[in-house]
C-alpha cells in the first residue's frame, strides 16, 4: 500500500499550467513511470537481464518502460524508450502518442519489443488487488490498483492505492 495523496496534490496543483505549457494533460502514469525510473536507477539489478547464452547478469544503461495499454482487441503493452532522459512532457506526450497507435491498431512489433520493466494498470477498470505477470526477460512488473480510502490517516489525509512489484528469481 502506498501513500498517493502527494502524487494527486502534485497533479492538482500543476495540471492546468502543464497543460497550458506542453497542450498535454498531466495525467498520474506519467509519475509512475518516472518513479519507476528512478527506483530502477537506484536499483539497477532490477533493470539487468540474465543472458540466456552466457547465464551472466547484463546491466542496461537504458530504462525502457513498457505500460499496459487497453485496447477494444485487447491488451498490448508498448515500450517508453530511455524514460531516464524523459521529463514529464516526453512521457505523457509519449504515452499519448502510443496510445494512440494502439486504439487505431497501428503498433509495429518493434513498439512493443524490448522493455526492461513494466507497469500495468488495473486500477482504471477498479481493479483493488491483483498479480500481474513479469515479462520475459524482465525481472520485475509493478502493478497498479484502484484508489479508495481506507481508514488509514497520515498527517489527516486519507487516500492510499494499493501497487505491488514482481521479481522474477532466476
Amino acid at each position: 500500500m502506498c501513500f498517493y495523496s502527494n502524487i494527486q496534490e502534485m497533479r492538482a496543483r500543476h495540471k492546468d499550467a502543464f497543460l497550458k505549457k506542453h497542450n498535454l494533460k498531466l495525467g498520474f502514469m506519467s509519475a509512475f513511470v518516472k518513479a519507476s525510473a528512478f527506483a530502477l536507477q537506484e536499483q539497477p539489478v532490477v533493470n539487468a537481464v540474465i543472458d540466456d547464452a552466457t547465464k551472466e547478469v547484463v546491466y542496461r544503461d537504458y530504462i525502457d518502460i513498457s505500460v499496459a495499454v487497453a485496447t477494444p482487441r485487447g491488451l498490448v503493452v508498448p515500450v517508453i524508450r530511455n524514460v531516464e532522459a524523459m521529463n514529464y512532457a516526453d512521457i505523457e506526450r509519449t504515452i499519448s502518442e502510443l496510445g494512440e497507435k494502439a486504439r487505431k491498431n497501428e503498433l509495429a512489433i518493434e513498439d512493443m519489443d524490448g522493455g526492461t520493466f513494466t507497469i500495468s494498470n488495473g486500477g482504471v477498470f477498479g481493479s483493488l488487488f491483483g498479480t500481474p505477470i513479469i515479462n520475459p526477460p524482465q525481472s520485475a512488473i509493478l502493478g497498479m490498483h484502484a484508489i479508495f480510502d481506507r481508514p488509514v490517516a497520515v498527517g489527516g489525509k486519507v487516500g492510499t492505492i494499493t501497487a505491488n512489484v514482481l521479481a522474477a528469481r532466476r
